[in-house]
């Protein structure tokens, strides 16, 4: 295989039950997605997103916290666990922990999350309960760089839902995990496709620098 047309090799970090996991590896799967998913890594070994990924024929790794005296020892041993898969983009899709500096510096550039709201709106947890209760009409998710600001890296793409009279946080986050697996497998397309990159803190998308997030909107998230 050449180098322009081998696919761009992604790790997984996730901490729960791995549904964008699961978004992006069916598009994977489905050929609409340039990437080989080389491995699901996790810091609960109990994580429904690994035994997701052993279904789907993936490495499934845990590195679990309890295993180490600190963070940054954790996040050394995690760091040591992902470049043995040679990566050429790390994805967090429901990573719960915050990452020590050194293993942000470390994969500056190719380290993508998404996060529940519309950022800067609502950084942290809680996102839909807050969005509620600020009366929000519009809520969604964004694709982000991860820098050492937590949930403040450069935000690549963001899609948006409506806010319905009759939401409760729970039946708001159903509609935005819906835009999350739309969303986050077109932005991962777009890096590996070599459309999409960082240079210090600026991104360019398809060589021209974005000053706005690209934005989508589906009125019609239901799930």
């Amino acid at each position: 295989m050449t180098e322009a047309t081998r696919k761009t090799r992604v790790v997984v970090l996730l901490s729960g039950s791995g549904s964008n996991f699961a978004a992006i590896a069916a598009a994977a799967s489905n050929g609409t997605l340039p990437v080989e998913i080389v491995a699901a890594v996790s810091d609960r070994p109990a994580a429904f997103g690994l035994e997701r990924a052993r279904t789907l024929g993936i490495t499934a790794i845990a590195v679990s916290p309890r295993d180490y005296p600190d963070r940054a020892s954790h996040d050394l041993a995690l760091l040591d666990a992902i470049d043995k898969l040679a990566p050429d983009l790390v994805v967090c899709a429901g990573y719960m922990r915050i990452f020590s500096p050194a293993f942000v510096r470390h994969y500056s550039g190719r380290l993508l999350n998404i996060h529940p709201s519309l950022l800067p709106a609502y950084k942290g947890l809680d996102t839909h309960r807050r969005a509620l209760e600020d009366g929000a009409t519009v809520h969604g998710c964004s694709v982000h760089y991860v820098t050492e600001e937590l949930d403040g890296g450069p935000v690549v793409g963001q899609a948006s839902v409506p806010v319905l009279p009759q939401d409760t946080a729970e039946s708001l986050a159903e509609r935005v995990h819906h835009a999350e697996h739309r969303l986050y497998p077109e932005v991962v397309g777009w890096y590996a496709s070599g459309r999409l990159r960082m240079d210090g803190q600026v991104v360019f998308l398809d060589g021209a620098p974005i000053s706005h997030p690209v934005h989508r909107s589906y009125a019609d998230a239901t799930e």
